[in-house]
């Protein structure tokens, strides 16, 4: 625990001026990101007395070891920065919203010659128009089903695209009427680009147009007797008016808005927000964040708008945002909000009418997902809590490990050995810390060098960026705002753990005692019979097979497995899609895709003359000695055999550029690296 005073700014030193600031640990890592109208007045707040604190910010500078900042001309230039830096950083005391999963998206990919309608999710894509948040999947696709009636707009994948025009046949939709079929040109391009906006002007909101037009053609076609076109067209009108009931008016005048409502306690805040457009509720989607400093209602509020919109622009920014409490001051973020927008923004609390209303809807949504949270998370904070205890208690730790790294190797009989380094804090994954190791040290198949060589070159690694940070020297850190962040190896686990037993184990405490690291502890899981292995002992660990302790290495175990399987797979299928061309010079895939269309098989040309591969349209005589040269130093490729039935099989560079044969692509070939797999 640090003394903030260590690491005070000296009188006068603080500028008296907008800005933002980063609070560093002793690793260097950002732990805190703020930003302030005036510096020196803020950061004095956090070098009063201890006691005077709130303890969660109490714990935020005592963690601290180092404070920076940097100054802006406004506070909107403070707003964006500040927006930026927790995003790049992930400050651990900052307020961080979980979203608990990722909201699907009704999208029309009105980027393509034809658009496409389809659920989408993830991060947005320009030239989309984007319709949402919906709380599932399912709700997008009854609504674009009762749509797909009247706006018949094309929902299938390029694949099916490209097959329906070779083939000259449509899908499904297209005979059943929910498809135009642009793809068999039923409709021209322009036509079905027509269709794609007229659907998204529906689901903008300017629905009355549509009813009425549809409306008056049944009646034309009632008039000159035309019964099945008028009932069709009946049909068409029954749909979309369904379609609008699942979107009930909530706001007159056709209002564009988003309200966001908050529920709070000591602890937690959740929030929750309601996307109306064209006066009816669209979307809605909630987060849930721990307060892990103190913090107002309209600072909540500010970090949910910065969520909200600080990678929109244009329309996705609404023009009229209803919030419980405005952030102090309110004017830069309503003027953040307008220059994200391009016009003017609406930051304001609805006081009577319609709007406070909903208000009071979304409030009682936000307390609802608050209570759910809350009764989830106790159970899942306890769990997590005791497993990390049993493991302290097992191995002898002085505190519960709060950071694991757990370390795996993986190869197909000593080809492709590569490791993984997986990572655990506070019992979650943290999958930005993942690593991936080439084991470059030597040859073959090796469990217990291989580790020795990846935790050697981990903690090497840590050591090197350990002293980069300037964290042995007596003066101050050097470090210039571009190479400030923190490293990929400079923050230390308090517990190893190796897939293995006793000879992984101990390779791995000779990897740090070579190194003179003696603070962190190691331990190995072995599979047979699930037993922790220290090092130095001749006896393993037992924990009881209900221990929660053990539950948790097992789970961080199968992570690290998994990780390094998937590198090792993706390494061996790189090599198997390798051939000689790939060496040649200046040889691009549209050169390689023609010499082997022109000889049919990478064996055959691998037979042909010079003159012959000239023949090749776009390769000269160099290029082609290039390529003889190339085949000539390679090594033969082994015949390919049938592990079914014994079989040598001729034809084993037959097919596409870089492909070994069919036999490692059967499922039998498979079997010994998922065998492989389990054993490593």
């Amino acid at each position: 625990m640090a003394d903030p005073s260590s690491y005070r700014p000296r009188p006068g030193q603080i500028p008296d001026t907008p800005g933002v600031y980063r609070f560093r640990d002793e690793h260097r890592r950002v732990i805190y990101v703020g930003k302030a109208k005036s510096l020196r007045q803020r950061l004095a707040n956090y070098f009063q007395d201890l006691a005077g604190l709130h303890p969660r910010t109490r714990s935020m500078v005592t963690t601290a070891a180092s404070v920076e900042w940097t100054v802006v001309s406004t506070e909107v230039e403070a707003l964006q920065l500040e927006y930026s830096w927790i995003k790049e950083y992930d400050p651990r005391f900052n307020v961080k919203y979980r979203d608990d999963k990722s909201y699907p998206y009704l999208a029309v990919t009105m980027n393509e010659e034809y658009p496409r309608v389809q659920v989408m999710r993830g991060h947005k894509k320009k030239g989309v128009r984007y319709f949402g948040p919906y709380a599932h999947a399912w709700a997008i696709r009854d609504t674009v089903d009762l749509l797909l009636r009247v706006f018949p707009v094309r929902t299938c994948s390029a694949g099916v695209f490209k097959n329906a025009a070779r083939t000259g046949r449509p899908c499904l939709l297209g005979y059943i009427g929910k498809c135009s079929a642009p793809c068999v040109s039923r409709v021209s391009a322009e036509e079905h680009r027509e269709l794609a906006e007229e659907f998204c002007d529906f689901m903008t909101g300017r629905t009355g147009t549509y009813l009425r037009r549809l409306e008056k053609q049944m009646m034309e076609a009632a008039d000159e007797m035309e019964y099945e076109r008028a009932a069709r067209l009946r049909d068409d009108i029954e749909a979309l008016k369904k379609a609008m009931e699942k979107n009930a008016v909530v706001l007159a005048d056709a209002t564009d808005a988003d309200l966001i409502a908050v529920a709070e306690d000591e602890l937690e805040a959740a929030v929750q927000i309601f996307h109306v457009r064209g006066g009816r509720v669209r979307g809605q989607r909630g987060w849930v964040t721990d307060k892990v400093e103190e913090i107002t209602t309209g600072a909540l509020v500010e970090h949910a708008l910065q969520q909200l919109y600080g990678e929109e622009t244009g329309d996705a920014v609404p023009k009229e945002v209803l919030v419980p409490a405005l952030p102090e001051p309110v004017e830069p973020v309503q003027e953040w909000l307008t220059e994200r927008r391009g016009s003017n923004v609406s930051l304001r609390i609805p006081q009577r009418g319609d709007k406070k209303a909903l208000m009071e809807t979304v409030e009682r949504n936000a307390q609802q997902a608050l209570v759910l949270h809350k009764t989830k998370r106790a159970s899942d904070l306890t769990t997590r809590s005791r497993a990390l205890e049993e493991i302290a208690d097992a191995l002898d730790l002085d505190s519960a490990p709060l950071r694991i790294e757990c370390y795996d190797i993986s190869h197909l009989q000593g080809d492709d050995v590569v490791a993984s380094m997986v990572v655990f804090e506070d019992g979650l994954q943290r999958k930005s810390e993942y690593r991936r190791f080439q084991i470059k040290g030597f040859e073959g198949q090796d469990d217990v060098r291989s580790m020795h060589e990846v935790i050697t070159r981990r903690f090497r690694r840590y050591l090197a960026e350990k002293e980069k940070t300037g964290e042995w020297t007596d003066g101050e850190n050097a470090l210039t705002e571009e190479d400030g962040r923190p490293r990929k190896f400079a923050y230390p686990p308090q517990l190893v753990v190796v897939d293995g037993g006793q000879p992984q184990v101990a390779a791995a405490r000779k990897a740090l005692d070579e190194l003179g690291i003696d603070d962190i502890a190691v331990c190995g899981l072995a599979k047979r019979l699930e037993e922790v292995w220290l090092p130095d002992e001749g006896d393993p660990v037992v924990l009881p097979r209900t221990s929660e302790g053990l539950y948790l290495l097992q789970r961080v175990r199968d992570e690290a497995h998994r990780f390094a399987i998937t590198y090792q797979r993706t390494k061996r299928a790189k090599r198997f899609r390798s051939s000689p061309l790939d060496d040649v010079p200046g040889l691009g895939e549209t050169r390689k895709q023609a010499l082997i269309k022109h000889f049919g098989s990478v064996k055959r040309l691998r037979s042909a003359t010079i003159d012959q591969i000239c023949e090749v349209p776009g390769i000269g005589r160099k290029t082609a000695e290039t390529i003889a040269v190339a085949f000539a130093q390679a090594a033969p490729a082994a015949p390919a055999v049938n592990t079914a039935t014994g079989e040598i099989m001729d034809d084993v560079e037959d097919g596409a550029p870089g492909t070994t044969g069919s036999p490692q692509e059967s499922p039998t070939a498979d079997a010994p690296e998922e065998r492989r797999g389990q054993e490593t």
